[in-house]
């Protein structure tokens, strides 16, 4: 089974943050296939089964917050049967603009904490990754932004890049990586900054 895993961090603090589009997206995706979402308190995770046209998925909510999102995702990926490369997972990513997305098949963290913490727990970097550009704020506070309210011209951009990224893993999931790749890398939302602050 192949597994669909947003990253972000649970309770209504931190709803409508950046740092929670991974959450979004698979939320968006779940809409999308009419399916519930069921909690799965042993790996400490929200999941929701979406019969795909390239065959079932999972989709994931890990509830550890996001610097232990490991401790779930990987559990439940063993559990399944599932191999690293099964795994996509969904983050926000500061260090691309507002509005961008980037699909990669592998690679580092990035100095993102969650997808560090699957790293770590899986033991390989080897799994398809979809980044979402939130950028950074001008005056540098990346903590603040990412896990801040953003004014609605930037919230409409977050949203314009959730729809898109929810395009993007249906195509990797039915297509392939490739596909997905080609298709949706170098995407920029319509009215994005060329060069959000940084």
């Amino acid at each position: 089974m192949k597994m669909i895993a947003g990253l972000g961090n649970p309770g209504k603090a931190y709803v409508n943050t950046p740092h929670n589009v991974g959450f979004d997206v698979v939320d968006l995706l779940a809409e999308r296939a009419e399916a519930g979402w069921k909690n799965s308190s042993g790996f400490r995770a929200r999941v929701a089964r979406v019969a795909g046209a390239g065959g079932p998925l999972l989709l994931v909510k890990p509830q550890t917050f996001m610097n232990l999102s490991g401790t779930s995702v990987a559990p439940l990926l063993r559990y399944y049967g599932g191999l690293p490369t099964d795994l996509t997972v969904i983050l926000d990513d500061a260090d691309l603009p507002l509005g961008t997305l980037r699909i990669r098949a592998s690679g580092g963290s990035g100095g993102h904490r969650g997808l560090a913490s699957i790293i770590e727990a899986l033991g390989t970097e080897g799994f398809p990754r979809v980044r979402l550009g939130v950028g950074r704020n001008a005056c540098g506070d990346l903590v603040g932004h990412v896990l801040g309210r953003l004014d609605d011209e930037r919230m409409r951009l977050i949203q314009a890049t959730i729809e898109t990224a929810a395009d993007a893993v249906q195509c990797l999931t039915e297509n392939g990586l490739n596909e997905a790749m080609n298709r949706y890398n170098g995407w920029r939302a319509e009215e994005a900054p060329a060069n959000d602050p940084k």
